[in-house]
């Protein structure tokens, strides 16, 4: 039997969804030891959850939906589906479908729940269905003008199509110009920071590839007589699964697997450097807790650090054109406000039932214009067990894109709740009287942007797939706007061309390009 200095070991730098998904794999599908490092002292990456005052916050919203079997096989192996009735679904006598046998809620922890999708965009302070749907209320609340000159400006659209050099143009060919300037450009600004003059095209194909008008009317003339229409697109998904207490909750889940299973898990182990040798990565120096920095080899290298980083720790190894690609690739930071309310100003005025009538969405797109803020979690309808008081609070999430460095990124914690507060208040959603409590969280490169040097991408992937045992896997480890279960099947596709032994990684960097990784309802 072998010894364990002569197994084939694997090193993952990152604990998130891709890291995390790849040693776990490895050590359910090879005789291969997983080393995890992982430079801060959490799991989850951005997917992790945050507690304040038994308060949970989800970074960034992540719903558990996938098209892919293997990726909810997955999630299902390690947290059942709900077996019973959620806290707030027992409240409300509400049905949800139910795993016969499965865990009941209310006394075990290790279980997904099913949730309804409900979600949103604020304008004009008025709430509109995403995707802006074609029916009366949508037209009722943009007013006649506006609905005449949206009208007008998609057939525009429709007859002449604009080259698509950038994400402006993307969306103008899908929606026509007054709606893409209503609905999108302000919004698109916020989030990257630059206008979507500037911004690639390729953001818009990952993530609302298949979405227009015209589809939108489609199915609206055409449901009455196909009942059985299949494929309609991403945000029109109406359930989705979440773990009990978010989804940092199943990665700490899978992380413990992992170290049961066998596997290592380093945390605050930051890797400063990637020797390479030829064609291959021969090891990785990590400086851990202490200060001190090791040397580490091994078999094979899973990196879903960010490109920028990854290609830095190679220093002059990497050719001169690569490095001055890798060094001018952006990325968008991200700041969350929690705010504990006594309640919203906001009504329902839906036909949804809540606990203590709150709306029932579980994030709201914020398109005013006046205001900073782009997206309102309420965790309260993420899952009843985010919020310590659920009949009696809203446990909201506040969230900020920006730059490290900027003055939003500097802005002192409290400083920047009160901003918050204020833009709250400003746009009708509080009243500032209702506050009970706050708390501030940053978070560094959230979301890998296209511009800069994204054009020149090709020129680092190039280099990196020559890289005969190194795999990049995950958001930041490919530079690109992966979904959660996006990222985890980088992972599985990454480990099973490790194992197979094979050169060419096109299958890690085909997800979420292809049709078949795209969320549809069928």
């Amino acid at each position: 039997m072998e010894n364990h200095m002569q197994r084939k070991t694997a090193i993952i730098i990152g604990a998130g969804p891709a890291g995390l998904t790849a040693a776990y794999m490895l050590l359910r599908e090879t005789d291969i030891h997983p080393i995890v490092f992982e430079q801060s002292d959490f799991i989850g990456g951005i997917s992790r959850t945050a507690v304040y005052k038994n308060n949970r916050i989800d970074i960034g919203g992540h719903r558990f939906f996938s098209k892919s079997d293997t990726v909810t096989v997955l999630w299902n192996e390690l947290m059942p589906l709900q077996g019973a009735p959620a806290k707030d679904d027992r409240l409300l006598m509400r049905a949800k479908p139910l795993n016969p046998g499965g865990p009941d809620p209310e006394a075990d922890d290790a279980v997904m729940l099913v949730r309804d999708r409900v979600s949103r965009i604020y304008y004009l302070r008025k709430f509109f269905d995403y995707p802006i749907s074609l029916k009366l209320q949508t037209f009722k609340n943009m007013g006649l003008g506006r609905t005449v000159k949206a009208g007008f400006g998609y057939i525009k659209a429709a007859l002449l199509k604009r080259k698509e050099e950038s994400l402006e143009d993307f969306y103008i060919n899908r929606f026509g110009r007054p709606l893409y300037s209503m609905f999108f450009e302000d919004y698109t600004e916020k989030v990257w920071g630059i206008h979507p003059s500037e911004i690639s095209p390729d953001w818009g194909a990952q993530r609302v590839k298949g979405l227009s008008l015209m589809k939108a009317l489609l199915s609206v003339v055409l449901r009455p007589l196909h009942k059985d229409e299949k494929k309609q697109e991403t945000s029109l998904i109406e359930q989705f699964y979440y773990p009990k207490k978010g989804p940092g909750q199943f990665w700490e889940l899978m992380a413990d697997k992992i170290i049961e299973m066998g596997g290592e898990i380093h945390m605050n182990a930051q890797v400063v450097g990637v020797d390479v040798e030829g064609n291959r990565v021969s090891a990785v120096r990590v400086r851990g807790e202490d200060g001190a920095v090791t040397v580490y080899s091994a078999d094979g290298f899973f990196s879903s650090m960010p490109v920028k980083d990854l290609v830095a720790a190679m220093g002059g190894s990497a050719p001169a054109d690569v490095r001055e690609a890798a060094a001018g690739l952006p990325y968008r930071d991200f700041i969350t406000v929690g705010l504990l309310l006594k309640r919203l100003k906001l009504k329902n005025e839906t036909k949804l039932k809540t606990v203590a009538d709150i709306v029932p969405d579980c994030w709201i797109y914020i398109q005013e214009r006046d205001v900073r803020i782009g997206r309102l979690q309420i965790f309260n309808n993420w899952s009843p067990y985010m919020v310590d008081d659920l009949e009696h609070t809203v446990w909201v999430g506040l969230e900020y894109f920006c730059t490290e460095g900027d003055n939003m990124w500097n802005m002192p914690p409290e400083e920047f709740i009160r901003f918050a507060i204020d833009e709250l208040a400003s746009i009708d959603v509080i009243d500032r009287s209702d506050v009970l409590d706050a708390t501030h969280i940053r978070v560094k490169k959230a979301y890998p942007a296209y511009f800069g040097t994204y054009g020149q991408f090709g020129v680092i992937r190039r280099y990196l797939d020559g890289l005969d045992n190194l795999y990049c896997i995950g958001r930041n480890g490919q530079h690109r706007y992966n979904n959660m279960d996006h990222s985890m099947m980088t992972a599985i596709e990454a480990v099973r061309l490790f194992k197979q032994g094979a050169s060419d990684k096109s299958a890690v960097w085909n997800v979420n390009t292809e049709e078949e990784y795209h969320e549809q309802k069928s």
